[in-house]
């Protein structure tokens, strides 16, 4: 039997892994504890490179379930959005992060999403995780040649969204959602106008369990009016508390009402102006079901 020790040495980065390509918190937890029962499975000193077995492990189970995902995802009711990390590093481990800083950002997470299962892979394990073509041949069954294809594609594919790196440091991309934040509390229009970028996005993920926006809102103004409709209709400072926390590697906001139910997380992208280009509003409720509210 292989020893749980090993396991543990390698179990942030797998979660790490498993989260990227699927996308969801619940579907990764699920991935690390299938691969521990086939590492347990396994006879000692069988895996001459643990790292490597257990990475091509771990991919193969989330590459083997993105195809039924995504066909769950084609009749998803709204913008599919990520489960979002919160106040939590697992996914964030510095030794595996090698090119793509961002790499588990709420707005790269969605691009992914209109990958094909083989290109995200690809993607995922080579450009973050620097795994040799060679071995992710192995995990999405194609020749390491077609694999650094794969990844090409896939990086052609996101460079071409426009989706923006994280040019700011984290002093500045707190300010910005500082600043939403007291716009937002204070019921301040001009206020909203002044953080958002003329091009800022605003997309909900609600699922069809709450109301949300069915499509992206674009346009500061229009943008700063729906937010602003919103936080007139529903935002209670009696009954909600609004927590600037980690969300996905980056300062977001977390709603919790005073009865300890999730309302909402919201996930913010900040341009090189300091202003807020992108923000992704994760409302279903079983996408925040993971979340320890008593930790946050």
């Amino acid at each position: 039997m292989a020893e749980l020790s090993t396991f543990e040495e390698h179990r942030t980065r797998l979660w790490g892994v498993a989260y990227r390509i699927m996308g969801s918190v619940a579907d990764a937890d699920d991935a690390v504890q299938e691969t521990w029962l086939r590492w347990q499975a396994l006879p000692d000193g069988a895996a001459e490179n643990p790292r490597a077995y257990l990475t091509t492990v771990i991919s193969r189970i989330c590459y083997d379930q993105l195809g039924s995902a995504r066909s769950r995802r084609e009749t998803y009711v709204g913008p599919w959005l990520p489960e979002p990390v919160v106040g939590d590093d697992r996914a964030l481990d510095p030794q595996d992060r090698v090119t793509l800083d961002e790499s588990v950002g709420i707005a790269l997470l969605t691009v992914l999403e209109r990958l094909t299962p083989a290109e995200r892979t690809a993607f995922v394990l080579h450009d973050v995780f620097a795994v040799p073509f060679g071995e992710i041949a192995e995990v999405v069954g194609r020749s390491p040649e077609s694999v650094r294809q794969l990844a090409s594609r896939a990086r052609k594919h996101v460079r071409a969204t426009g989706t923006p790196r994280r040019s700011v440091d984290r002093g500045q991309h707190r300010r910005a959602v500082d600043a939403f934040l007291a716009a937002v509390t204070g019921g301040d229009f001009d206020g909203l106008m002044e953080i958002l970028d003329p091009g800022v996005v605003w997309r909900s993920d609600g699922g069809g369990k709450v109301t949300a926006a069915r499509i992206p809102v674009a346009g500061d103004e229009k943008v700063a009016r729906f937010v602003h409709r919103l936080a007139s209709r529903g935002y209670d400072p009696e009954r909600m508390a609004v927590l600037v926390r980690d969300v996905n590697g980056a300062p977001g906001l977390v709603f919790v009402d005073t009865v300890g139910e999730q309302a909402a997380v919201m996930s913010f992208t900040v341009g090189e102006n300091g202003l807020i280009t992108g923000i992704d509003a994760i409302l279903n409720p079983e996408k925040l079901r993971h979340l320890d509210l008593g930790a946050l």
